[in-house]
């Protein structure tokens, strides 16, 4: 699934689309960020087979335990801003939040905030689907990249009030047979949880600006129809339920893209507001801004967890 043209700081337009399910069979509770939890694997810097449990559950994970790898801390970020203590416990707490999901292929899912070090590759897979999205030549993925890089620096300057997260994929190898280890980027996401990690350029129609909202979420085009833009979303969701007391989520999907449209609603959205048709004068397609109610934090997981009759037909949402 390819992200759509979207809005940067000063520069482009973008939405969203994409979003699957598939089947994790635990269900877990989850901490607010002050709270602390038995962390599974530390925060890692590059993906290692290691940081992949071989169990079938969803393992969720939430801790302010110390880690030898990098840390937000190590790698202060370039706000020039007063942090309060809360802020500073809601840093530890993006530090520390990971999900591991299982597929149904048997490959493993990784979700968790993006680091300094992974920003380029980020900017890399951001691009590119841009890029498709617009239908344009590859000639201009570099100048995509360009922009792109320029705004996740700004995103990820507005900390803990918004954050990028990104999804390692590993696919399932026989060890016996001497097969290597194959992990990559799989998926991005930026959610943000108030008005002081708004974007200030929305696309319209306008989201509350007090009110979580999620974007830029796009699927590494070899690795759809696995369902992992389902779960980032779920994702997406469940940091947001620990993060912000608001109950409103928001996200805008392009008319035209049925099939994200149709797992949006799966997921419990429905619309909110749309597009004039006027705004077809500036050379954009209208867009649903949708919005969903969440559930209170201790039923996100069951929800997360939730399997369908079909998971084929939702992993073809990535498409």
């Amino acid at each position: 699934m390819a992200a759509t043209p979207f809005s940067l700081s000063s520069s482009i337009d973008h939405h969203h689309h994409h979003h699957h399910s598939l089947r994790a069979h635990r269900t877990l509770r989850h901490q607010p960020p002050h709270s602390k939890t038995h962390i599974i694997n530390p925060i890692f810097t590059h993906p290692s087979p290691k940081i992949f449990p071989k169990s079938t559950h969803l393992i969720l994970t939430c801790s302010s335990h110390s880690s030898s790898s990098p840390t937000l801390q190590e790698n202060p970020l370039p706000t020039g801003k007063f942090l309060s203590n809360h802020d500073l416990e809601k840093l530890k707490f993006l530090e520390n939040f990971k999900i591991f999901h299982k597929l149904p292929s048997g490959s493993m899912l990784l979700i968790r905030v993006m680091q300094e070090q992974e920003m380029d590759m980020t900017v890399e897979l951001l691009a590119e689907s841009f890029a498709e999205s617009m239908v344009l030549p590859k000639a201009y993925v570099k100048l995509l990249g360009f922009l792109v890089k320029q705004y996740l620096v700004e995103r990820r300057a507005l900390m803990p009030h918004a954050v990028t997260l990104i999804a390692f994929h590993r696919r399932d190898t026989d060890e016996e047979k001497g097969e290597i280890e194959d992990i990559q980027l799989a998926g991005t996401v930026e959610v943000s949880f108030d008005k002081l990690g708004a974007n200030l350029s929305p696309p319209s129609p306008t989201p509350p600006k007090n009110a979580p909202y999620i974007c830029n979420m796009t699927v590494k085009k070899s690795l759809r129809r696995q369902g992992i833009g389902w779960h980032l979303l779920k994702a997406s969701e469940e940091l947001i339920s620990q993060m912000s007391l608001v109950r409103e989520v928001y996200l805008h999907c392009r008319m035209i893209d049925s099939a994200p449209f149709h797992m949006y609603s799966k997921a419990g959205y429905t619309i909110f507001k749309t597009d004039s048709i006027l705004i077809l004068l500036t050379l954009q397609r209208r867009k649903h801004l949708m919005c969903k109610q969440l559930p209170p934090p201790s039923n996100i997981v069951s929800e997360t967890n939730m399997s369908y009759d079909d998971d084929k037909n939702l992993a073809q949402m990535d498409a």
